[in-house]
């Protein structure tokens, strides 16, 4: 299913999370506007979202996504990175709020797809959607605010040091 693109002022939240109440909504908002002030390319990136995620149909929706904001940071040479932020569906129905850092590289192995930086919350068992969003949105301002370049995060990760 296509997504839709637009500025967070665009995203349709309480349409995606009908659920929440207005406080929330106004709290995911207020979450993903620090996301937006982190720099210039995540304040040029695009929100995406797909209307037809928000609701739960089965554990096949483990695979949608609800939101997604993605910058790609690239870098002087070899590597890449991009940074990550979606909300999406757990198997059992719960959302699940996810904050990455991907290499991507040239290498052969996991070429492309070296997650160095993952913070992955369900919400359940006390924590509510505007808490994980707002605790994945955090984690990803400051990633994004100090991004350091690809060499920093592989290390980070342990991966090998790229070869010229």
């Amino acid at each position: 299913m296509p997504m839709s693109r637009g500025g967070l002022h665009d995203v349709p939240l309480s349409t995606l999370f009908p659920a929440l109440p207005a406080a929330d909504v106004d709290a995911l908002r207020h979450a993903a506007g620090a996301i937006d002030t982190s720099g210039p390319e995540a304040a040029a990136a695009k929100w995406e979202w797909c209307l037809e995620h928000s609701v739960f149909t089965g554990p096949e929706c483990a695979t949608h996504v609800i939101l997604l904001f993605d910058v790609v940071h690239e870098s002087e040479g070899y590597d890449w990175f991009e940074f990550l932020l979606d909300v999406g569906w757990t198997a059992d129905g719960r959302h699940l709020v996810t904050a990455v850092v991907n290499v991507g590289c040239w290498c052969e192995t996991d070429h492309g797809t070296h997650n160095v930086d993952v913070l992955q919350l369900a919400v359940g068992d006390g924590l509510s959607l505007p808490q994980a969003f707002a605790a994945c949105a955090g984690h990803l301002s400051e990633r994004l605010t100090d991004p350091r370049d690809a060499d920093h995060w592989r290390a980070f990760e342990g991966l090998p040091a790229r070869s010229a």
